[in-house]
């Protein structure tokens, strides 16, 4: 069988130490979700009985009572929202995103609307809702969150993400009750996280995750939760969710990788992961303009990671342009690279094997090498930030 030949088709190796980002493909893919879309592929399969599976499947998992396979994570939250709208009423569903005469707000917290790689209150707004955010960016009240609920009402949707504030938020324990206090569902988006039962046992009726982030499936996104719900999400096939649909190939993946979550030796992969935090640590250690923290993750998963902090005046280059020479080289390094002004990137050790680690800490030395040699500038993050979004739409 003909393979996908990278070379052949002008693509280059990227080495990710980026972490589960959808940007560079999220995660390398389990044996076991590989295996599962190979075998359906040629096959023909009834969707709805696919998806009978899925649910029996990810409610054992996540201890729901039933649960969902969706393209995405972001497609999870459009058609939950749409489903507290219409519920079973397939009218309702046909006139969608048009929400006149239906209770159509969504409560969020100001500091919970974030961008993921498009913001998230499109996501919202696509359903035909409305937004009611509440609080600031960094401080959100329960007197304010009480005050947001009203006739029009449909849902509350609190976010666990690193991009979320990290602080002055109100706990999701809180959220959901006062919510439940109004009559209120309440959606959790934790597409990145490793929690997989923590939300509904705080009192999400909703629960969203990616099934190719830590998972290691395809691209899709798993739903779990109240059974009513569920079923409102899966009728929105006939009505929006159908520029949304997930295949046959997304459903046994997901199914398969999650399946082999529940078996995974997680203590081994952590110390897997603590081997390569290791090397970088000795192999960084002590190079002029560079300082080597090991950091935990901001909302708690099992992983930490190396942040790499560049000082331009010391090191003659900065951590933004040193991330583009990574990713311009080859093999190209993708490195976790949100928090660049503040003059730093990290190194996430997941999908990674040790050779590759050796390669990351060789390139860093090699680039701090030609910046002292004057073979590279560095550039002020503002210049360097209006060529990045320039060359997002080069293609």
């Amino acid at each position: 069988m003909p393979k996908f030949d990278e070379k052949d088709r002008g693509l280059r190796q990227v080495i990710n130490v980026a972490g589960t980002m959808t940007v560079i493909g999220a995660s390398s893919a389990h044996p076991e979700a590989m295996a599962a879309v190979a075998d359906i592929l040629p096959r023909f399969v009834w969707i709805d009985e696919l998806q009978r599976v899925a649910s029996k499947t990810i409610a054992g998992a996540l201890g729901a009572e039933a649960g969902l396979v969706t393209a995405s994570t972001s497609a999870a939250i459009t058609l939950s929202i749409a489903a507290t709208m219409t519920g079973l009423d397939r009218a309702k569903i046909a006139r969608l995103p048009d929400t006149s005469g239906l209770r159509n707000e969504v409560v969020i917290l100001q500091g919970h609307l974030l961008n993921y790689g498009a913001p998230i209150d499109q996501a919202i707004r696509l359903s035909g809702a409305r937004l009611k955010a509440i609080g600031q960016a960094t401080s959100s009240t329960e007197f304010e969150l009480e005050a947001a609920f009203g006739p029009n009402t449909t849902a509350a949707l609190y976010v666990v993400s690193h991009h979320a504030a990290s602080y002055g938020m109100i706990p999701l324990s809180r959220f959901a009750a006062i919510a439940h206090a109004h009559g209120v569902p309440v959606i959790v988006d934790g597409a990145a996280e490793y929690n997989l039962r923590g939300f509904l046992a705080q009192g999400a009726d909703l629960a969203l995750y990616s099934a190719h982030k830590f998972m290691r499936g395809p691209t899709a996104g798993i739903i779990a939760g109240r059974r009513d719900l569920v079923r409102a999400i899966y009728l929105q096939n006939a009505g929006i969710g159908r520029g949304f649909k997930v295949g046959k190939e997304s459903i046994a993946g997901a199914i398969a990788a999650l399946d082999a979550w529940e078996r995974t030796d997680h203590a081994a992969t952590r110390a897997h992961e603590r081997s390569l935090l290791d090397h970088w640590t000795i192999a960084l250690a002590n190079l002029d303009g560079v300082t080597i923290t090991v950091v935990p993750d901001p909302t708690n998963n099992p992983v930490d990671r190396v942040r790499v902090a560049v000082d331009p005046a010391r090191a003659g280059t900065s951590a933004w342009d040193m991330s583009s020479a990574l990713a311009a080289g080859t093999p190209s390094i993708a490195v976790r690279a949100e928090d660049l002004e503040h003059g730093y990137f990290e190194l996430d050790p997941c999908n990674l094997d040790l050779e590759e680690a050796r390669i990351v800490s060789e390139r860093i030395v090699g680039e701090l090498d030609a910046a002292r040699a004057g073979r590279t500038k560095s550039t002020p993050f503002a210049e360097w930030r209006s060529r990045q979004e320039e060359s997002i739409w080069d293609i």
